[in-house]
């Protein structure tokens, strides 16, 4: 008896340990359930996750935990029937609190069984929301680094076939002033040099949309408001949709402002305009809209603008719209489209550290939004008319590796009364400049040699302080750093854009 009694309090040491056990664990949900479902136990785990106390859930059915839908599908019961012909059941999925909110549920349900008949089932559910929000994160910023290389890499090839087609349109452009003098009666001389012009204009705007893309176009960042941007330019706007089209804007009062080149800003706006025109071939609406936006997204989180352009067009096919962004990718016919106007947008829109993203449904439109961050500094600076070129004196000193663009440069600096001399590299103009009569500096940005154009200007800047210096560049990584330290002039440039820079410059 003594025996027995010792053998039987032992049992009940064990089962008492194990049921605290088991009640006492809060992170999990551990009860039991009987052939049917019906919840025979429960623990602080399950009042803690799913908001019921042992009163208010035992003898209830389990299924009160699954969604609507799982409950129409039959969810609940395929569950115990997977775990009794299987030995295990186990998913994760969406599961129903007692308020109504949800979570996302890590599930295993086991079959138990005494003597051969199964008495009930064990279900053990965790709440892993935070764990799967972080993994969504996770995922969305792996996807976003994708998509990040792929562009980067295609920005690699796109700026550096556009930086070389810029020298050449620079020598085209140059050489067309020389053409000029020539014999202005001369019907075939005129048209000759009128198709070359327009061929250069066409090329240097082909080439701008490939660098905006690249992320390599030297850009001159400054606050901009977008409601005062917005009329300077709805001129060019409304002749950009036609007139089977409507424009229409919805732009929040109090917009804040963001911080961009306006020229890009501009060129972006526009080209998404052209688009939306163009996936409306019989009429209807492009609505510009903005309004101000607070992200908190794996790559982006702050306060931006949203810049949105929608049509109620035809649409964009699902197997398309993840394409639309690269350089030279079109759906138009041929002569109707270069392929590259989105590729600016996107371009623009990351080089001025936002996003661009896309919404479109097949027969009801599609919508573009822009998103950039906010600008906090000062306000916009007013624009200022440019000052009339005049015709210039002294000496320049010209900074050019590339003999042909140099020759080019050198004949329209000598036709705005400029005398020149002209060096190959940042060292050389260093050497130069210690014989003093320079009047200023003109240089390339990119070029060989230890020091490139922009470190060439710091270190003028240290030596001769008043020396007046002007940058030029098709593209190039660094000009970005400039942030308005020294003005830029982009190539190609013609005579008149080259005669308003150097008038700018401090004397």
């Amino acid at each position: 008896m003594v025996r027995k009694s010792s053998q039987q309090r032992d049992l009940f040491e064990s089962e008492r340990s194990f049921r605290l056990l088991v009640e006492g664990v809060a992170d999990y949900a551990l009860y039991m359930l009987d052939p049917t479902g019906i919840i025979t136990s429960w623990n602080i785990g399950g009042e803690r996750i799913k908001g019921y106390s042992p009163q208010e859930i035992l003898g209830q059915h389990f299924s009160r935990f699954y969604t609507e839908t799982d409950r129409a599908n039959g969810k609940p019961a395929r569950a115990l029937g997977i775990a009794r012909d299987q030995g295990r059941y186990e998913e994760e999925g969406w599961r129903v609190r007692k308020d109504g909110t949800f979570f996302w549920a890590s599930v295993v349900i086991d079959p138990i069984y005494e003597d051969g008949t199964l008495v009930g089932f064990a279900k053990i559910t965790r709440d892993i929301t935070e764990r799967r929000n972080t993994q969504i994160k996770l995922e969305a910023m792996q996807t976003q680094l994708a998509e990040s290389q792929k562009f980067d890499a295609l920005g690699q090839l796109t700026g550096g076939v556009a930086h070389d087609f810029n020298n050449l349109l620079m020598i085209i452009s140059g050489s067309l002033h020389v053409l000029k003098k020539g014999d202005p009666d001369d019907a075939r001389l005129r048209h000759a040099i009128s198709a070359i012009e327009t061929a250069t204009k066409r090329g240097a705007a082909l080439t701008g949309q490939l660098l905006t893309f690249a992320r390599r176009q030297s850009v001159n960042p400054q606050a901009i408001h977008f409601g005062d941007r917005i009329e300077a330019i709805r001129e060019v706007l409304h002749a950009g949709v036609g007139s089977a089209v409507r424009l229409a804007f919805e732009i929040e009062r109090a917009v804040w402002p963001i911080k961009a080149d306006v020229s890009e800003f501009e060129t972006a706006l526009l080209n998404l305009v052209i688009n939306a025109r163009d996936a409306m071939p019989d009429g209807g609406t492009v609505t510009i809209g903005a309004h101000n936006v607070v992200l908190d997204e794996p790559l982006h989180s702050g306060e931006y603008v949203a810049i949105t352009v929608a049509d109620t067009g035809l649409g964009i096919p699902s197997d398309v719209v993840d394409k639309i962004f690269e350089p030279f990718f079109t759906t138009k016919p041929v002569g109707k489209g270069t392929g590259l106007g989105l590729s600016q947008v996107h371009g623009f829109a990351h080089q001025a550290d936002g996003t661009v993203k896309v919404a479109s449904e097949l027969g009801k439109g599609t919508t573009f939004t822009i998103l950039l961050p906010r600008e906090t500094g000062a306000a916009a600076r007013t624009e200022t008319p440019a000052a009339a070129p005049l015709r210039g004196s002294g000496t320049v000193l010209l900074v050019e590796d590339n003999p042909d663009v140099a020759l080019v440069s050198t004949g329209l600096l000598e036709q705005l009364g400029y005398n020149v001399r002209r060096v190959a590299d940042a060292e050389a103009a260093l050497r130069e400049v210690e014989t003093n009569g320079i009047d200023f500096v003109f240089s390339d940005i990119v070029m060989p040699g230890k020091l490139d154009g922009l470190g060439l200007a710091h270190r003028l800047r240290q030596i001769r302080p008043g020396l007046p210096i002007l940058l030029a560049t098709g593209y190039s990584d660094v000009a970005a750093g400039v942030r308005g330290d020294f003005p830029i002039l982009r190539k190609p440039y013609e005579i008149h854009e080259l005669s308003e820079a150097i008038s700018k410059l401090p004397r």
